[in-house]
């Protein structure tokens, strides 16, 4: 079982390294091809990653400066909602 775990949570962390080629302040988003919604979402999901990669990269940010507005904005707030605050439903009560 402990080793089940191991994998799974190696596999979950190389996968998190491989998917993270898109962050915030690469380079990849300019003026003319700005992030849109779909990128807030992308983005607001690798949040946590993008913020430990931001302390060693100074050009890496939680937040794409070139993007489209209000609609990446909305993007973005909902991927670290759901991120977030969806942890209240897998944890266990206590008590019962």
């Amino acid at each position: 079982m402990k080793k089940r775990v191991f994998i799974s949570c190696l596999l979950f962390i190389v996968f998190s390294f491989i998917l993270t080629g898109c962050m915030p302040g690469d380079g990849t988003h300019t003026p003319e091809k700005p992030a849109g919604f779909l990128w807030g979402i992308w983005h607001g999901w690798i949040a946590p990653v993008s913020l430990i990669i931001g302390l060693f990269k100074k050009n890496v940010r939680i937040y794409e400066v070139m993007n489209k507005g209000w609609w990446y904005d909305l993007g973005f707030y909902m991927a670290v909602i759901s991120g977030f605050g969806g942890l209240n439903l897998v944890r266990r009560k206590s008590g019962r």
